[in-house]
């Protein structure tokens, strides 16, 4: 990279952790079954994607879908299968409370979910329960102590416990021929390696900030696989959150100014949004926390109908007749047992 962000513009003050995530599956339906029957997430928003209308863009939170709890979706029924490698954003990782472990085991066996682990990380700070969606994506249950300080980041009214929920993300895991061009940019957003075990670096923010939400990048370096292919059961890409439109132009300025190329920033109507490719080749997104996802919805109504932007009301009825017809959760009379989530109907 050609300079470093000037000291005045320290990006610990405009970047506060994961906004969200955003990848690419196949079916809708069995990505709504899973992620809001299954994981207990909330579906906060359904609509399209702003550059493909005639496809969903599905999008899982905590009740008001706090940034640090978003994971998104296109189906794109149509494209290729992806593959994880080099170059991509590989494992997305979910905080769930230290004593939920057991609960999960008995979750997922339940349902014919494959899972591995648990497993330890770092010295037993952390135990993951390592999963796939119906597409393949790679997911991970983190058991950690943080989730204590993540109490709302929760879905009360979901099919899940408030004991055992899930409050948000913990980290993301990028994959790397190396680590070292991937380090620097990391560090020029505000982050610090602070762990290292074996090819897995942990990189966090300020813990005089908000370090336990969403706050955590592992970098894993595996010189010796494929780049990666992105396509269905793959994440497109992560977005970085910061606060407010005045923020993010002194970010797109930095990083233009150390030789990366940002886009425009783009209006995505819940937040703002510039694009651009870090060193190993993983799409970055630094994306604003305002207006949010009520600024066209009740909490109570986020997720019970398809919102489109005012630009594409004209066209509704049309997109309403090529959009595929889902079915939208239920959770009337949920007892919140261990059970099988198709049941949940």
């Amino acid at each position: 990279m050609k300079k470093q962000m000037k000291n005045n513009n320290n990006a610990n003050n405009l970047i506060n952790g994961i906004h969200h995530v955003t990848a690419i599956c196949s079916d809708p339906q069995k990505n709504i079954d899973f992620y809001t029957k299954l994981l207990g997430l909330r579906l906060v928003k359904l609509t399209v994607n702003f550059d493909d209308p005639t496809t969903y863009h599905l999008y899982y939170g905590d009740e008001t879908g706090h940034p640090g709890t978003i994971l998104t979706f296109f189906p794109w029924k149509d494209a290729p299968k992806g593959y994880r490698g080099t170059g991509q954003t590989i494992t997305t990782s979910f905080l769930i409370p230290k004593d939920s472990v057991d609960f999960w085991k008995a979750r997922l066996k339940k349902n014919d979910i494959c899972f591995e682990g648990p497993i330890n990380r770092f010295d037993n700070e952390e135990q993951v329960i390592k999963l796939y969606d119906p597409d393949g994506l790679e997911l991970e249950l983190v058991a950690h102590s943080s989730a204590k300080e993540n109490d709302e980041r929760f879905w009360k009214d979901g099919p899940i416990l408030y004991e055992n929920g899930i409050r948000g993300f913990y980290s993301v895991s990028l994959c790397e021929e190396g680590y070292e061009r991937t380090s620097e940019i990391l560090k020029e957003l505000g982050y610090k390696m602070i762990l290292n075990e074996g090819n897995r670096f942990r990189f966090q923010q300020d813990k005089s900030q908000n370090s336990t939400r969403a706050a955590r990048i592992d970098v894993l370096c595996l010189p010796d696989i494929a780049h990666g292919r992105i396509g269905i059961g793959t994440v497109h890409h992560i977005a970085f959150r910061t606060s407010s439109d005045q923020n993010q132009l002194l970010i797109r300025k930095n990083i233009a100014k150390i030789g990366l190329n940002p886009t425009p920033v783009l209006d995505r109507t819940y937040f703002h949004s510039v694009y651009f490719r870090e060193p190993g080749g993983v799409l970055f997104e630094i994306a604003t926390d305002p207006p949010g996802f009520t600024v066209d919805q009740t909490v109570e109504d986020l997720g019970k109908r398809l919102m489109l932007p005012k630009w594409l009301e004209d066209v509704r009825e049309r997109l309403e007749k090529v959009l595929q017809k889902i079915e939208l959760p239920q959770y009337e009379n949920v007892d919140n047992e261990i059970r099988g989530y198709n049941s949940l109907d």
